[in-house]
């Protein structure tokens, strides 16, 4: 797996200023210790090949979550229209709002994303772009939330544990592809942007970190289902890695026979887990499932 992207190679346009407090920050301890899990990326190149990311956002407002010491804000600041950064840290959000004072388009607001109404952050019908450095313990659980918005949301660049990543992006009949990966991809189109090294962040993490680019095209028309029960069906279908399809259904309450019949017209074997069927044919056997007797 690459160490560095094109992108984050390259020499960007950036401040001296900018440019120092990055490599000031590798060379001295932190002022602030992290308390909820944060590694604060400390790559100039890296901060702003993510910014690039993003694309035009001169006319958009971006949702920032966990700004940290305001590396990636610092940079946004000066291309957006309007930027809200969202930050859990009760002593980081404090020294963010003082650090961009004096910058108007910045918003920073104290709280936990997952309880953030992100509807409420936009302007009249526009629809908001996402960029965040996610906590690896409740990376799912952000990325779940921001598929939940999806209607007021454009793209989202989002950097996140490599591992994880390649969950997301994994292809069916892999061993990476689970219930997260057919999610994403229902929802999403999805671009691997560039991946870092753990000396990219401070402190260092265990593992390399991957940014991803999310564009929102939900799938659902496309494939004829419905929203909420088919994400609930592939919740079943996925309930229990080791187990087939068929019987994780079973499990969750279809009928035998019923499955016996909709298995094959949806050209999925009895013994398939679903791990290694792609959504397409998921999808038919849903309809298959849910039409009435």
């Amino acid at each position: 797996m690459m160490r560095r992207s094109q992108a984050s190679r390259a020499k960007p346009k950036v401040s001296l200023s900018f440019l120092s407090r990055c490599r000031n920050s590798r060379e001295t301890p932190l002022k602030h210790k992290p308390k909820l899990g944060q590694n604060f990326l400390v790559d100039p190149a890296a901060c702003v090949a993510i910014a690039d990311a993003l694309g035009n956002v001169s006319a958009q407002t971006v949702v920032e979550i966990g700004p940290g010491r305001g590396a990636i804000t610092e940079i946004l600041a000066r291309r957006v229209k309007r930027l809200v950064a969202i930050e859990l840290d009760r002593e980081l959000a404090p020294r963010l709002r003082t650090q961009f004072a004096e910058t108007p388009s910045v918003e920073i607001i104290e709280a936990d994303v997952l309880t953030v109404d992100l509807a409420s952050l936009r302007e009249g019908e526009e629809k908001l772009a996402v960029v965040g450095n996610l906590p690896y313990y409740i990376t799912s659980d952000i990325l779940l939330r921001l598929f939940e918005f999806h209607d007021v949301i454009s793209r989202a660049v989002v950097m996140i544990q490599r591992e994880v990543a390649d969950r997301v992006a994994a292809s069916p009949g892999t061993r990476d592809y689970g219930l997260l990966s057919a999610t994403a991809q229902l929802y999403a189109r999805l671009e691997r942007v560039l991946t870092l090294p753990p000396e990219a962040f401070l402190p260092p993490p265990e593992v390399h970190s991957t940014v991803l680019r999310l564009t929102m095209r939900p799938r659902f028309a496309e494939f004829g289902v419905d929203p909420e029960p088919f994400i609930e069906f592939l919740k079943a279908g996925f309930a229990q890695k080791r187990k087939t399809l068929a019987k994780n259904l079973r499990a969750a309450g279809y009928d035998s026979a019923r499955l016996a019949a909709a298995l094959p017209a949806a050209a999925i074997s009895p013994l398939a887990r679903a791990e290694e069927i792609e959504l397409e044919r998921m999808a038919a056997l849903w309809k298959n499932l849910s039409q009435e007797n």
